[in-house]
């Protein structure tokens, strides 16, 4: 071999070595650079356990901070497969003190993974007892259960949490981000085999716990307005009911209540008897789609055709655009033929005859209207449809809200207009038109329904405050005081008179609503109500979906409305004022109400004779299965009870 081919030789072996170690500098500044927090991010998880500690949700309390969904400190319990020595044993303990399958728990036990989680919500003395039997393998971790400590109270409208501790429905969906918290963690080092090292190191890292919610609902008033709605869905045997109580003036509401309703602390069990007998039948898709509808929020999830609730609008609308005074007069044939078609009036075939514009609200007659929104023309009165609100969400803070359904301007002809005017051919929310029915009698405002009044922390203080602006002025006051006036009328002689109380000044709207497809014989009665009429202070609207017999809002919901606000408006402190005629007769006397249920109506009617009380029957048969108000409650005399009997068929 010559010199040349030893130094060409030479030269190669030293640039491959060069190429090498420059490759290899490379490569070690890569992995430490680089990838250096990567790295040991991953070499850090492989020798430790990580266990995450769930936060404490925050409270949701009512505006008087009374807690409607609180948590609960409990424990989890779970097993490390590579630290156990003994699985049968491990397994049957558990078995015992968690009161699980042993089946189910030994193959828990046996599983490959670093971590398995045997049970939640374990209560503290239990998960105590198995801390101290100090059994390898079995871990305790601190841990949180949400509470709802009134069961059902406010269902729809609270909602409830996932296993994750995350809101599903409801508020707890709406303010999870403030609810919530942040996760902490407990790390622990193990070695290769995943066996926690001899006089490791623990390290916790604290949760951060959630804020709590305070809001507008009034736990007494929700309880007033669930028990009164609930009576009524099982006398009336109807398929389902909401009462709604608002501040007329700022759009808070005080109560939402939906019947049927169903149990906070364990919601995925149905609450139809009929439904949970056959609940092993449907698929997984079937029982969710069961379990939705039963979660379904009625006053903001779902549309309705109004009916003559809404006679309020177009009457307001007429008021401001100077078609109609309350001295117009109208004239009711039982029926008005508008574009070839005969519409009747409620009444038909008997008619109200001549009557002005406030006989016409008391009455409820539907001509009065239909010449009202003939008067106003298409355009103005769609205009008026969405400058009350219809054609937009209310806002709300729930969510799922749904919006009204509404012709387009061009699409309104003469029957269009004519119907839209007393209430159908369109569909709106329950809570849009409570918005609506708030600002008629308000001075005029547009006000923003909410839930959510404020956030704080812990120890009370102020984190967060929402705020709702009054909305827009879409009448005048003059308008509104006029409306007071008249729809104070219907409740004082007109269809609402069964909701009269002595001594409250109440306005409201009753309406029989007309459920599609036309003809079906399904109705929904309802009525909504504000008092003080003189200066309202709360809207309250009541629906009754489907009642059997009997199911004109007036009679349906009347006595309805009539006992909640009987037991509201004392609650608000809204003090009664009895003018010389209620002085005269009722002479202010009160009586405590007697147990009346079990009883027959002829025994009934003998007691509230001798206590100065009338009484209004419900149904054919002989023995009262309810009653309005509740026993021992206390009413004026010469006001009226109201019971249900064995045969409630109208």
């Amino acid at each position: 071999m010559t010199t040349l081919s030893m130094r060409r030789k030479l030269l190669l072996i030293m640039a491959i070595a060069v190429f090498a170690l420059a490759f290899l500098t490379f490569r070690v500044f890569y992995i430490q650079i680089a990838q250096g927090e990567t790295l040991q991010a991953r070499a850090y998880e492989q020798q430790t356990r990580d266990r995450l500690i769930t936060p404490n949700r925050g409270n949701i309390y009512d505006r008087n901070m009374v807690g409607l969904a609180v948590t609960q400190t409990v424990a989890s319990v779970s097993v490390i497969r590579a630290q156990i020595e003994d699985a049968e044993f491990v397994a049957q303990t558990l078995s015992t003190m968690l009161d699980m399958d042993y089946d189910l728990l030994y193959e828990k036990v046996n599983r490959r993974v670093a971590l398995e989680r045997i049970k939640n919500n374990v209560p503290i003395e239990i998960a105590e007892q198995l801390r101290q039997m100090r059994i390898p393998g079995i871990i305790i971790d601190e841990d949180v259960a949400r509470i709802y400590p009134f069961s059902g109270l406010a269902a729809q409208v609270i909602g409830f949490v996932g296993r994750d501790n995350q809101g599903i429905i409801g508020l707890e969906a709406k303010y999870d981000a403030y609810l919530a918290g942040s996760r902490g963690r407990i790390l622990t080092e193990t070695d290769a085999r995943g066996r926690e090292l001899i006089d490791s190191e623990t390290i916790r890292i604290a949760p951060q716990d959630g804020y709590n919610l305070v809001i507008t609902i009034d736990a007494v008033i929700q309880q007033f307005a669930e028990q009164t709605i609930a009576v009524a869905v099982e006398s009336k045997s109807a398929v389902r009911g909401a009462i709604v109580v608002m501040d007329a003036q700022n759009g808070a509401i005080l109560a939402m209540a939906n019947a049927p309703g169903f149990d906070l602390n364990d919601p995925f069990t149905i609450n139809n008897a009929d439904l949970e007998a056959i609940w092993g039948s449907f698929t997984t898709e079937e029982q969710m789609n069961h379990l939705n509808q039963m979660w379904r929020n009625f006053t903001i999830n779902d549309t309705y055709e109004p009916g003559s609730t809404f006679k309020i609008v177009t009457g307001a609308a007429g008021i401001e655009e100077g078609v109609a005074t309350t001295e117009s007069m109208f004239n009711c044939s039982g029926f008005t033929v508008v574009g070839g078609r005969q519409i009747r009036c409620w009444r038909h075939p008997r008619a109200h005859g001549s009557l002005n514009f406030v006989e016409g609200f008391q009455h409820s007659c539907n001509p009065v209207f239909m010449s009202l929104g003939e008067a106003l023309g298409a355009e103005v009165f769609h205009e008026y449809m969405q400058r009350f609100g219809f054609a937009e969400r209310t806002g709300v803070d729930l969510p799922g809200e749904a919006v009204g359904i509404m012709f387009a301007l061009e699409n309104i002809g003469s029957v269009e207009l004519a119907t839209m005017s007393f209430g159908q051919s369109f569909q709106i929310t329950p809570l849009q038109l409570m918005r609506a029915g708030a600002a008629t009698i308000n001075g005029g405002y547009l006000v923003t329904p909410h839930v959510g009044m404020k956030i704080v922390d812990n120890d009370g203080n102020l984190v967060e405050e929402f705020f709702h602006e009054r909305g827009r002025q879409i009448i005048s006051p003059t308008t509104s005081e006029i409306m007071k006036d008249v729809l104070e009328s219907v409740v004082y002689v007109g269809t609402g008179n069964r909701t009269y109380i002595p001594g409250y000044r109440i306005g409201g709207k009753t309406a029989t609503s007309q459920k599609l497809p036309r003809g079906s014989g399904r109705y929904i009665a309802s009525f909504m109500t504000f008092a003080p009429a003189e200066n309202p202070e709360i809207i309250v609207l009541v629906l009754i979906d489907e009642p059997k017999g009997a199911y004109y809002g007036g009679q349906v919901a009347g006595p309805v409305m009539k006992q909640l606000l009987a037991s509201i408006l004392p609650y608000l402190e809204i003090e009664p004022i009895f003018n010389e005629e209620e002085l005269a007769t009722e002479g202010v006397g009160q009586v405590a109400v007697p147990q009346l249920i079990g009883q027959s109506v002829r025994d009934a009617q003998n007691i509230l004779r001798t206590l100065g009380v009338d009484v209004e029957t419900f149904g054919t048969g002989q023995i009262i299965i309810n009653q309005f108000p509740l026993a021992g409650e206390v009413i004026n005399q010469n006001s009226r009870v109201i019971v249900y009997l064995s045969d409630n068929e109208m």
